[in-house]
């Protein structure tokens, strides 16, 4: 049975009506254009091998292929049923680390950069598995839940960086934890986690959660990024080398034999990143080495597609209306003798038909170079006003609509620049010019606290434009801010349920006064045994300086 992909697409078959509108506009006004010249003799002697016909052939050939065309968009098909699709793979979950010695420059660009570079080659040799993204510093967040969408997990990869974690620190252990909890608990096997980190554990667990997981069938492979030797960290905020609570400069030094040991007790092997490609490789040797669960699909269609044919016939026309030249026959004497009347002729037709078009782009570009003048003087309300005139004339002009959004957020009405944006986004013709409404929409979405919606624009801008660092950097700042004011809230929802716990509501005393006296005496005693018991403990424990990278 046929059916429309895209049925949408026929809406544009409503422009014909007005085209066949505007051809006998023109036409009519070419007839009073030639009134208006002078005699008629002379009109007629100048256009005399100008043939209405052949102008109104043309004018049918392009209506007709515009009308294929809008077919082929909306891309006839037939449904030759459904197509059983088999596939074998497992869950891989990829831990990432993102604590701030991340940051050294032992090996180049810096260790956290040679880690994305090698979790791009992995999702590329993973194309059956299902991944899944951990990043972890002081606590360990899912960035991403397992997916077979590969393309999706390459952008939360590019955002990865110790920014999206507000609390610094290696929890190795918690981010084992977050995997375990990402996979399906029922299964016991087709599951693996490769742990990337420079091994500087602040976490005293981890072994035991790798030994818990790998009892229930859950393989860890590890990689180590650094070096033994160590460096030193350019704190990103301050640029000034990291130091502790001492002063001390902090050297960060790759810990290979905690991240051997879990490889170990996690039945997976360990790798040392010099080469991204071939540890890539080893692990995914590795990885082939596991039980694959067989999923065999029938719910995609496979279908006879047409709109092939019906761009052929679209061509076809437009190129026979090329050679369907608008004026009469004439024998080539005839031609040599009256060279000049006919070259005048051909003029002064172009010039009656191309007049109304030339008129209305002139109009157009003239109020959005106006709007653009204005805009580079700062009076904002005549530049939008000049835009919005611009696109009542051009409903689908998205250069216009872009340049409003931008004038009305200067004015300080996001709303309608908001709605400004989506314009120029539905009318934009190219990748380029989407993805620059989208970040535009981003940052005024930004601007007014709505970061959930912010989110969602950048991730469009960078999705139509992956080079777009500026978009990358806003939507880390925006996923940041949203984990901040989330870990805000959580904080100030536990304060107001402990102060509800510490102060409860006070019940009238029924102490006598000695009694009140005795119990501050055994109080005060208490907090001297206290202090006393502190002042041992301090004497007899070293300094132990509190970790933030």
């Amino acid at each position: 049975m046929l059916q429309f992909q895209h049925p949408e697409y026929f809406f544009a078959l409503a422009a014909i009506l007005p085209m066949v509108i505007l051809y006998l506009l023109v036409k009519q006004w070419k007839k009073n254009t030639a009134k208006k010249i002078g005699d008629p003799a002379l009109v007629k002697q100048l256009i005399r091998d100008y043939s209405p016909s052949r102008f109104l052939l043309k004018f049918v050939l392009v209506m007709v292929a515009f009308a294929f065309l809008a077919l082929a968009l909306a891309n006839p098909r037939t449904s030759n049923g459904a197509a059983n699709v088999s596939r074998s793979g497992i869950d891989v979950m990829i831990a990432l680390d993102v604590s701030k010695s991340m940051l050294a420059q032992d090996i180049k660009p810096d260790r956290i950069g040679r880690a994305r570079q090698l979790i791009s080659k992995l999702i590329d040799r993973l194309s059956d598995d299902r991944i899944g993204i951990v990043v972890f510093a002081g606590k360990a967040y899912l960035q991403m839940p397992l997916t077979t969408d590969h393309a999706a997990a390459k952008m939360y990869l590019s955002s990865a960086s110790p920014d999206v974690v507000p609390t610094q620190g290696t929890v190795i252990g918690d981010a084992l934890k977050m995997c375990y909890a990402a996979f399906n608990t029922k299964e016991k096997k087709y599951r693996s986690v490769i742990l990337i980190s420079d091994g500087e554990d602040h976490d005293e667990n981890a072994l035991k959660i790798a030994k818990a997981m790998a009892d229930e069938g859950v393989m860890i492979n590890t990689v180590g990024v650094g070096s033994a030797e160590g460096s030193t960290i350019m704190d990103p905020i301050t640029r000034e080398l990291k130091k502790d609570q001492q002063g001390n400069l902090v050297i960060t030094k790759l810990n290979e034999a905690e991240l051997k040991n879990i490889a170990v007790t996690g039945n997976g092997i360990y790798e040392l990143l010099s080469s991204a490609d071939e540890v890539a490789a080893n692990i995914d040797t590795q990885l082939k080495t596991m039980d694959k669960r067989s999923i065999t699909e029938n719910s995609t269609m496979v279908y006879q597609y047409f709109f092939q044919w019906l761009l052929a016939i679209t061509m076809i026309l437009l190129v026979v209306e090329l050679f369907v030249s608008e004026r009469k026959s004439v024998v080539k004497t005839k031609l040599m003798k009256t060279g000049k009347t006919e070259m005048a002729s051909t003029a002064l037709f172009l010039l009656l038909f191309l007049i109304p078009v030339i008129s209305f782009s002139q109009t157009k570009d003239k109020l959005i170079k106006k709007g653009n003048d204005a805009y580079a003087e700062k009076k904002y309300d005549e530049a939008a006003e000049n835009y919005l005139k611009a696109t009542s004339k051009d409903p689908a002009n998205e250069k216009a609509f872009y340049n409003l959004g931008n004038a009305l957020y200067k004015k300080g009405k996001s709303e309608e620049s908001v709605q400004a944006y989506d314009a120029s986004i539905l009318h934009s013709k190219t990748p380029d010019d989407k993805s620059a409404a989208w970040y535009n929409k981003g940052v005024v979405l930004q601007n007014d606290k709505k970061l959930a919606e912010c989110i969602e624009a950048y991730k469009n801008a960078l999705k139509l434009n992956p080079a777009d660092e500026d978009a990358r950097l806003n939507l880390q700042k925006a996923l940041l801010q949203q984990q901040q004011e989330q870990q805000k809230e959580d904080e100030k929802k536990k304060k107001q349920q402990n102060q509800k716990k510490d102060n409860p509501k006070p019940k009238p005393s029924k102490m006598t006064k000695r009694e009140a006296e005795e119990k501050l005496k055994a109080l005060m005693q208490q907090e001297k045994n206290l202090q006393d018991k502190l002042r041992k403990v301090d004497v007899n424990s070293p300094n132990k300086p509190e970790k933030d990278w």
